[in-house]
C-alpha cells in the first residue's frame, strides 16, 4: 500500500510514520489547518493584540495612571478584553491578559500587571 501525502497527495517516501512529501506541504497543511476559521475571530484577535500592545507600552513599571484620551490616541478600543475582575470592595478591573486597568474618576485609568 503506498502512502500518501496529506497536502498534495503525491507518494511519500521515507519513514513509515512519515505524513508529508516534503517541508514545504507541512507547513502548508498545518497554516491551513491552524488558521483562524473566520474574519470575525481573527479581527477580534487583532484588536486584542492592539490593545494589550497599547497597555504594555503605557505601563512599563507594572503600575501606572494614563487618561482616557491618552489610550484613545494610541487607538485603545474599551469594547475588547479578555476577562474581568471585581474586588472586594467593589472595584472592577478590566483586563486584556495579564494588562488590566481601571476606570478612575475625570476619565483617568489605573494601568496594573497581573502577577503570573
Amino acid at each position: 500500500m503506498e502512502r500518501c501525502c496529506l497536502e498534495c497527495g503525491k507518494g511519500i517516501v521515507g519513514r513509515m510514520d512519515k505524513k508529508f512529501c516534503d517541508d514545504h506541504c507541512r507547513n502548508a497543511y498545518n497554516n491551513r489547518i491552524n488558521k483562524d476559521s473566520n474574519n470575525l475571530v481573527r479581527n477580534i484577535n487583532n484588536r486584542l493584540r492592539k490593545n494589550y500592545r497599547i497597555l504594555e507600552s503605557l505601563n512599563p513599571k507594572d503600575k501606572t495612571k494614563t487618561s482616557k484620551s491618552r489610550l484613545m490616541e494610541r487607538g485603545f478600543d474599551f469594547t475588547y478584553f479578555t476577562n474581568i475582575y471585581t474586588t472586594k470592595t467593589g472595584n472592577t478591573y478590566y483586563f486584556v491578559y495579564d494588562q488590566g486597568y481601571l476606570p478612575l474618576e475625570n476619565d483617568y485609568f489605573a494601568l496594573v500587571k497581573r502577577e503570573r
